[in-house]
């Protein structure tokens, strides 16, 4: 929570260092510390009357409700931020604490064209949205990780240039847009994309305290302030303006603060030591320090405030993988701090120009060896290690996997790890849908190509609207310059986009596909699909079926990193009940349906069908003709049984083999069908 308060703070005092997204547990007072914030903050001088929040002293040029005259200008005075303006030019108020909803349409956050006066008077005139209200003062959006992608794009790059560009219905509109943007998310309910994380300046943890006096005290001071909501706020009165001060003063003293060039040498060199993707890390974290001076009084940035800023702007920035969590090795970035914060002449020296990489002879031991592992390119000092990265030992449990598949005694085989990933063939839900906006299935949507108008009070069409209330003017008395309007004539857009779908895996993890070498494949298959799922916005389930029982390994969730990490330690072995996870998939798809039934579901099971325990799965394969459904045949060997290309044919699916899965490893053959198709 200390580091939460912090980044807060450094953003109130410097809000171009970007934001902060806090990321924690359900109930750990994330939004009430945000909307704490928003009290501490100075009050603002904005001009009377305008929408966009326009500085008195530094009117926004382009404003569309501008041009505004300075009060010096009016006065003749030299115009101070602090200094007592003309009443009649300027008006005081609090910082506001503008919160975004998860489900506002893009028209709410950026602003739209004033409709109502467009038709009624032939007036083009904009209405203002969410960024213009937050402007010079705080943007909250609670659940980031819910907000549809191309509002979250939107939101940070508005925040990231300080101005908002609205071109669309006619209307060609700037404005200023500079606020402190935080945003908080549980990680359970899925990630952001990196490229998403990497625009939040900071990035904060947040658990709660596992302390039971710290736990008590929090408590204490709940029921006290929802005893006497006013009374507690006079108690902490002091403390907050206080506080309020110290910001006030901190943002004053911050065009004085100087960054010297070793701390920024220092910056840059950590950065590069992380190898963290461009140069945004580098920026935030120089503002990041600089504003840290500024909060401790400081004139000159600090090997201290480097270090602080540093632990704040990397963390989220090292993810590389879409299944990486955001996070940072603690022990490498000591490791780098230590090295590189320290004065220049106690800097250790430079490797020598025959050695580049400062390994050595002995970095990691004789010969020059990697740090940690002691094995060289050619994976000598290994344990028989082969050429594709299989040993002997797997080899061994592979056999030992295979004797278990006959037994069927139910016991478990090792885990396996899962083949690298690798970009799957694309597999859509059939028709046109209306679920949330994503990127597999063709679906109706409220962002994608216009291709029509209907009747409704949506997003209007406003040519589809003109063109239906032009032929009954006359009959309505039209005298004006203006439409007469009614009900009936609105027509709202009509758009194609994508939608995301729910994918429910049904992976059979019995003793049949328990072989060592199988099983990795298996895995890697399943793995390419829940990061193509990732990547198309769709939610994710995970059924796994094995020995007499179906297990719902993940219930459907947006968090495709929850289903990676249960596929890493999904158990095998044992018979093979088929009919059992066929029907835990017909009834987590019922379910489903009932919470979500605008979001399509797309069904993937994983087999070689080969049913050893329980009924025959035809009965089962007949609940679930209706969704679309995909079979992974992963039957090998020279002879094959064709036992998962019949359960296919029984769910009505595309069966493809486990080996013909990879987008680059089709036939021609199949590529013709596709095209034909």
């Amino acid at each position: 929570m200390d580091d939460l308060k912090l980044a807060l703070l450094i953003n109130a005092v410097s809000p171009g260092v970007g934001g902060v997204l806090v990321r924690g547990e359900k109930g750990t007072a994330k939004s009430t510390i945000v909307r704490a914030l928003a009290r501490l903050l100075p009050e603002v001088e904005v001009v009377p009357g305008c929408r966009f929040s326009c500085d008195p002293w530094l009117p926004d040029p382009n404003c569309p409700d501008g041009p505004h005259e300075r009060p010096a200008e009016r006065t003749g005075a030299v115009p101070s931020p602090r200094s007592a303006p003309d009443d009649l030019c300027t008006l005081v108020r609090p910082a506001r604490l503008v919160e975004l909803p998860v489900g506002a349409s893009e028209d709410r956050l950026t602003g739209s064209l004033d409709i109502e006066r467009a038709l009624t008077a032939g007036v083009k005139a904009f209405e203002p949205g969410l960024l213009a209200a937050a402007h010079r003062g705080v943007l909250y959006v609670d659940e980031v990780n819910l907000l549809h992608d191309h509002l979250v794009d939107l939101l940070l790059d508005a925040a990231a240039m300080g101005r908002s560009y609205v071109e669309r219905e006619g209307v060609s509109v700037r404005h200023a847009a500079r606020f402190l943007l935080v945003g908080t998310m549980n990680p359970e309910e899925g990630e952001l994309r990196p490229q998403l994380l990497d625009r939040f300046g900071l990035t904060v943890e947040v658990a709660a305290t596992r302390e039971p006096g710290e736990r008590a005290e929090v408590v204490r001071r709940r029921l006290r302030f929802e005893d006497d909501p006013d009374g507690f706020a006079a108690e902490w009165a002091e403390a907050e303006a206080e506080l309020a001060e110290r910001i006030a003063n901190a943002q004053a003293m911050l065009p004085r603060v100087e960054l010297p060039d070793a701390a920024l040498r220092q910056i840059t060199a950590i950065c590069a030591a992380f190898e963290v993707d461009g140069l945004r890390a580098d920026l935030v974290t120089a503002r990041a320090a600089i504003a840290l001076a500024a909060w401790h009084g400081r004139d000159a940035v600090t090997a201290d405030d480097v270090r602080v800023a540093v632990r704040l702007a990397l963390p989220h920035r090292r993810r590389r993988d879409p299944f990486d969590p955001p996070g940072l090795d603690q022990r490498k970035l000591d490791s780098v701090l230590e090295e590189n914060l320290r004065p220049d002449d106690d800097a250790e020296p430079e490797p020598p120009d025959d050695d580049p990489d400062g390994s050595g002879g002995g970095s990691g031991g004789p010969g020059g060896s990697p740090p940690g592992g002691g094995e060289d390119d050619t994976g000598s000092g290994d344990t028989g290690r082969d050429d594709a990265g299989h040993s002997a030992a797997d080899a061994g449990e592979e056999s030992g996997a295979g004797r278990s598949r006959e037994r069927g005694d139910g016991g478990e085989a090792p885990e396996a790890a899962a083949d690298p990933a690798y970009r799957p063939r694309l597999f859509t839900v059939p028709g046109l849908g209306s679920g949330a906006p994503g990127r597999r299935s063709k679906a109706r949507t409220a962002y994608g190509r216009v291709s029509g108008a209907r009747p409704g009070t949506g997003s209007v069409h406003l040519t589809a609207t003109l063109r239906a209330a032009a032929p009954h003017q006359l009959a309505r008395g039209r005298s004006g310059a203006g439409l007469v309007m009614t009900r009936e004539d609105l027509r709202e857009t009509v758009r194609d986009g994508r939608e995301g779908n729910l994918v429910l895996f049904v992976v059979d993890a019995s003793g049949s596909m328990a072989a060592r070498q199988r099983m990795r494949a298996v895995k890697g298959a399943v793995l390419s699909l829940l990061l193509d799922a990732y990547q198309r916005r769709d939610k994710v389930g995970l059924v796994t079926f094995r020995g007499s029982t179906a297990e719902l390994a993940l219930p459907p969730t947006s968090s495709v990193e929850a289903g990676a990490r249960r596929l890493e330690r999904l158990p095998t072995g044992g018979r093979t009940p088929i009919t059992a996870g066929l029907l835990r998939a017909a009834e987590v798809l019922r379910v489903e349906r009932l919470r979500d039934p605008a979001r399509r579901p797309l069904l993937v099971v994983v087999t070689d069908g080969r049913a050893t325990h329980g009924p025959d799965p035809a009965a089962a394969a007949a609940l679930l003709t209706e969704p679309a459904s995909v079979v992974i045949d992963c039957e090998s060997g020279p002879v094959r049984l064709g036992l998962a290309a019949s359960l296919g044919t029984r769910l009505g699916a595309d069966v493809v083999r486990l080996e013909e899965l990879a987008a680059d490893s089709l036939t021609g053959a199949v590529r013709n069908a596709r095209r034909v198709a």
